[in-house]
C-alpha cells in the first residue's frame, strides 16, 4: 500500500505542476509553450468540408505525419444563418471539432476572422449582414464593427466556457483576427488603418490568454503577430514587425484550388519541402502551416463563384481523407529531420554566408548543437559546395539540411517516401431508363404570380436574399418577321444564362472564374420550394418515367442506388451530366458543372464525393437538378482507394 501510495502522490503533484505552468506567450523566435520556444507545424482542415465521423482519421493522419497544431476558421454563415439564431450542430460543431483535437493530442490554432475568404461563399458572411442599414464592411464603420465585435465575443466566450483555450487546459494556443486585410485596405482610405487598429485592440480586449494574429498584414499594432501567406514566404515575408514577434507563416499553398473550366495545379511535394526548408533558414521561422493539410468537399451552396466542389484535393490528404503519396510522406520525414535539431534551430546563434553564386549557407549554432541549411536556387545545375571543411553535391532546386552541421539528414529534392496512385472503380451503374424518374421544372410565365417588377436586372444576391441560386426574368417582345437574326443579349455576371422563349429552351451562355468584372421576376426553382430532393418532398410531386432519348434543360432526376460494400471512399461519376446539383439522402454533395471543360478538353472535375455517413445500407435516394439536359443513365457509383508501391507512377498518370 505504500509503494502504492506514493505514486499517487507522485501523479498528483505533477498534474500540479502542469496546470500551473499552463502559458501561451511569444518572442522574437517562436511561441513559448509553458515556457519553452516551440517549433510547430500546422495543417489547415476545415470542420465544415467534412463530416464528424471524418475527424478522428483525419486529425490521426495529420498527427503521424508529424503536425503539432490543426488550424481552422471559424465559418460565421453556417453559424449564424439567420441573425441571432446560431447553429452549431453536425458538421457545425467547432466545439465537438476542437475536443477531437485536443484528444488527439494536438494544438488549435482559431482564425476568428470573420471574414475568411477561403473560397467560401461571401468570404464566410451571414447574408443578412447585406441588409443592416449604413453597413459598409471591413471598414472603420459601427454598424459592422458592432455585428462584427459581436461575433467574435460569441466565438470567443463558447471556448472559454467549453474550457478550450490553452491556459484553461485546452488545446488553442493562438487566434486569429481578420484576414489577408492588407491586401484591400487601400480601398478604404483612412477608414482602413483605424479598422485595423480597432480590430486588434477588440480582439486583445477580449483576454483569451493566448496570442493574436493577423495574416498578411505587416502593420499589425502590438501585441498582434503579423505572418505570411503565400507559395514562397521564405523568400516574400518582410519579416516580423518587431524584434519581440515570432515568423509565422499561416497558409502554405500546398496546390492551387480549382475553378470550373481550369485544370488542377498541382505543387509538387519537392517544391513545398524546400519553401519550408528556406522559410525556417531564412526567416528563422517556427510556425508552419499548410493550407490545406485537408481541403475537404464544398457540400451544398458554400462553395464561391466557379470554385468546385472538391476542395484542394492535391494536399497531404485528399478530398476523401486518403493520404496522397508521396507528399504526405516526404513532409513528415521534414518534420522529423527539423524536429531533431530544435535546440539550435529556437535557441542557437543565426549565421548566413554565400557558398556560390546561387548558392547560401544557413547556420544555427549552440555551444553543443548545430544544424546547418545548404541551399541551391540553380535549377539545372548540381553544384559541390564546401562547408566545414566538407564537401556536399547539391541537387538542382534543393535544400541539404544537416544535423551537427556535418551529417545531411534531409534533402528536399530526394525523395524517399512510398509513392502512390489513387483509383476509381465502378461498382454500380446507373444506366437501367426504368430505375429513373424525371421532373421537368415549370416554367414561369404567369406573370401575375411575379415577386418583382423591375426595368433592369437585379443584383441577384439582394433578391434572392442566397437562398437559391435561380433567378427568373420574363420580359415580352412582339415580333414582326423581318428575315433579320434576332439575338437576344444579356450583359450577366452570373455564372449561367439559360434562355426559353415560349417555353422552348434556345440556349445558355455562361462566364468563367477569370470574368470578373419592364422585367418580370421569380425567385428560385418550384423544386427547390418543395424540397423534392428530400424521402418527404419527393412525394409532393408526380415524377413521370423517363424518355430514353430526350433529355430537357432544368429536369429534375430521381433514383435509388445500394451502399457499396467495404470501407472505401464512395464519389458519383457525373461525367455524362451538364450542370445542376446533386443530393444524396436530402443532403446535398454540391453543385456540378462537368459541361465547362477545362484547356485540357476534360471536365475540372467528374467525380462527386459522398461521405459514407449520408448514406444507408440500401434504398439511397439520390435527386439531380440538371440544367444543361445531361444523361443521368451515364452516372455510375464508384469507390475511391489509393495503392502504394516503391516506383514513382507518371505524375499525369493520377486518378482525380
Amino acid at each position: 500500500m505504500a509503494v502504492v501510495a506514493a505514486a499517487l502522490v507522485i501523479l498528483f503533484l505533477a498534474a500540479l505542476h502542469t496546470s500551473a505552468a499552463a502559458d501561451i506567450s511569444y518572442d522574437g523566435r517562436a511561441l513559448i509553450v509553458d515556457g519553452s520556444r516551440r517549433m510547430l507545424f500546422s495543417g489547415e482542415m476545415h470542420y465544415t468540408r467534412s463530416t464528424p465521423e471524418m475527424w478522428p482519421n483525419l486529425i490521426a493522419k495529420a498527427k503521424e505525419g508529424g503536425l503539432d497544431v490543426i488550424q481552422t476558421y471559424a465559418f460565421w454563415n453556417v453559424h449564424e444563418p439567420v441573425k441571432g439564431q446560431y447553429n452549431f450542430l453536425g458538421r457545425y460543431d467547432l466545439v465537438k471539432f476542437i475536443k477531437e483535437i485536443q484528444a488527439q493530442g494536438l494544438f488549435v490554432s482559431l482564425r476568428i476572422g470573420p471574414f475568411i475568404e477561403a473560397e467560401w461563399k461571401y468570404g464566410g458572411f451571414p447574408f443578412w449582414l447585406h441588409d443592416v442599414p449604413n453597413i459598409a464592411f471591413r471598414s472603420d464603420n459601427e454598424p459592422f464593427k458592432q455585428h462584427m465585435q459581436r461575433f467574435v465575443t460569441h466565438i470567443v466566450n463558447m471556448m472559454k466556457h467549453e474550457g478550450l483555450y490553452y491556459p484553461q487546459g485546452g488545446p488553442i494556443i493562438i487566434s486569429q483576427i481578420e484576414n489577408e486585410y492588407q491586401m484591400v485596405e487601400p480601398a478604404f482610405g483612412s477608414s482602413g488603418p483605424r479598422y485595423v487598429r480597432w480590430a486588434a485592440a477588440m480582439a486583445v480586449s477580449l483576454q483569451t490568454g493566448v496570442p493574436w494574429m493577423m495574416c498578411k498584414q505587416d502593420d499589425a499594432p502590438d501585441p498582434v503577430i503579423n505572418s505570411c501567406n503565400g507559395l514562397t514566404c521564405g523568400e516574400t515575408f518582410v519579416g516580423p514587425n518587431s524584434p519581440n514577434k515570432p515568423a509565422l507563416w499561416t497558409e502554405n499553398w500546398t496546390s492551387r484550388f480549382l475553378t470550373y473550366g481550369s485544370d488542377a495545379q498541382l505543387r509538387s511535394p519537392e517544391d513545398i519541402a524546400f519553401a519550408v526548408a528556406l522559410f525556417i533558414a531564412r526567416k528563422k521561422g517556427s510556425f508552419v502551416n499548410y493550407y490545406m493539410y485537408h481541403g475537404g468537399t464544398n457540400f451544398g451552396r458554400f462553395a464561391s463563384s466557379y470554385v468546385t466542389t472538391s476542395y484542394y484535393d492535391g494536399a497531404p490528404l485528399d478530398e476523401y481523407g486518403l493520404v496522397w503519396q508521396p507528399t504526405w510522406g516526404h513532409l513528415r520525414e521534414l518534420h522529423a529531420a527539423v524536429k531533431q535539431s530544435t535546440e539550435p534551430l529556437l535557441f542557437g546563434k543565426y549565421s548566413s554566408f554565400s557558398l556560390g553564386q546561387e548558392q547560401e549557407a544557413h547556420v544555427f549554432e549552440t555551444e553543443s548543437k548545430c544544424v546547418a541549411f545548404l541551399v541551391n536556387f540553380d535549377k539545372s545545375q548540381m553544384p559541390k559546395v564546401v562547408f566545414r571543411h566538407i564537401s556536399f553535391q547539391l541537387a538542382p532546386k534543393s535544400i541539404s539540411i544537416l544535423s551537427d552541421c556535418r551529417r545531411v539528414v534531409y534533402e528536399t529534392a530526394k525523395i524517399k517516401a512510398q509513392h502512390g496512385s489513387r483509383t476509381s472503380e465502378v461498382v454500380q451503374s446507373l444506366s437501367e431508363t426504368d430505375t429513373w424518374k424525371a421532373f421537368k421544372e415549370p416554367i414561369p410565365f404567369d406573370l401575375k404570380k411575379a415577386m418583382y417588377s423591375t426595368r433592369q436586372l437585379l443584383e441577384q444576391l439582394s433578391a434572392t436574399k442566397d437562398e437559391t441560386d435561380y433567378l427568373w426574368y420574363t420580359v415580352s417582345h412582339e415580333y414582326r418577321p423581318t428575315g433579320a437574326l434576332l439575338l437576344l443579349n444579356v450583359e450577366s455576371r452570373a455564372h449561367i444564362v439559360h434562355a426559353f422563349v415560349n417555353s422552348q429552351y434556345v440556349g445558355s451562355v455562361h462566364g468563367s472564374h477569370e470574368q470578373r468584372d419592364n422585367i418580370i421576376l421569380k425567385v428560385g426553382l418550384f423544386g427547390e420550394r418543395n424540397h423534392i430532393y428530400t424521402q418527404e418532398g419527393s412525394h409532393s410531386i408526380e415524377w413521370a418515367t423517363m424518355n430514353n432519348t430526350t433529355y430537357h434543360p432544368l429536369t429534375w432526376y430521381k433514383t435509388t442506388f445500394a451502399t457499396p460494400a467495404g470501407n472505401d471512399a464512395v464519389a458519383l461519376n457525373l461525367a455524362g451530366m451538364g450542370k445542376g446539383e446533386v443530393w444524396v439522402n436530402g443532403e446535398s454533395i454540391g453543385r456540378y458543372w462537368v459541361s465547362f471543360k477545362a484547356p485540357s478538353g476534360n471536365p475540372s472535375q467528374s467525380l462527386y464525393h459522398i461521405p459514407r455517413h449520408f448514406l444507408q445500407p440500401q434504398g439511397n435516394i439520390l435527386v439531380l437538378l440538371e440544367e444543361m439536359g445531361g444523361n443521368p443513365k451515364e452516372i455510375t457509383v464508384n469507390t475511391v482507394s489509393v495503392k502504394s508501391h516503391d516506383e514513382s507512377p507518371p505524375r499525369k498518370g493520377r486518378s482525380r
